[in-house]
């Protein structure tokens, strides 16, 4: 799927002088990441959320009545970063929170049918970019890709 600079101002690769020797691996990874997000986010604009509040739908879908605490540790964000997009989900009733057997103070955390519907898409369309991608660089760059970006989300 690719864009023209008409179609995403500013997304395309900017000239921008090269101060190491690493510049270009970092300017295609911000480039990279903002063209795989593109379409999700122009999705996710059409029904009122944006990028912190997939991250959250994400996360809940894969792991569901998940701890605000464990959400928080997982996204690795400040209680405070999470409470507004959080409480819009809830309010929206795109995530529903229950009380904990366990621990009564704690609230576990779910998505909606609404809620999967919204992750789903925003995530269909992310994959979308990945299959394409996959698919013109073939089996062994998918393979190094996922080495690589392995490597750099182990710095976690």
């Amino acid at each position: 799927m690719q864009k023209t600079a008409s179609q995403a101002p500013g997304l395309h690769r900017a000239s921008l002088r090269k101060l190491h020797e690493l510049d270009t691996a970092l300017e295609l990874m911000y480039y990279g990441w903002r063209g795989m997000t593109l379409a999700a986010d122009q999705y996710l604009a059409t029904v009122g959320l944006s990028r912190p509040h997939h991250r959250i739908l994400y996360v809940i879908a894969r792991r569901p009545d998940i701890s605000i605490g464990s959400l928080i540790e997982v996204l690795g964000i400040s209680k405070q970063a999470l409470n507004r997009p959080l409480g819009l989900l809830l309010e929206r009733k795109l995530v529903a929170a229950k009380r904990s057997p366990e621990q009564h103070r704690s609230k576990l955390l779910h998505l909606t049918a609404a809620g999967r519907r919204i992750e789903q898409r925003a995530s269909d369309h992310e994959r979308e970019v990945l299959r394409e991608a996959f698919d013109r660089v073939g089996a062994p760059g998918t393979a190094a890709w996922m080495a690589v970006m392995g490597v750099i989300a182990d710095n976690n």
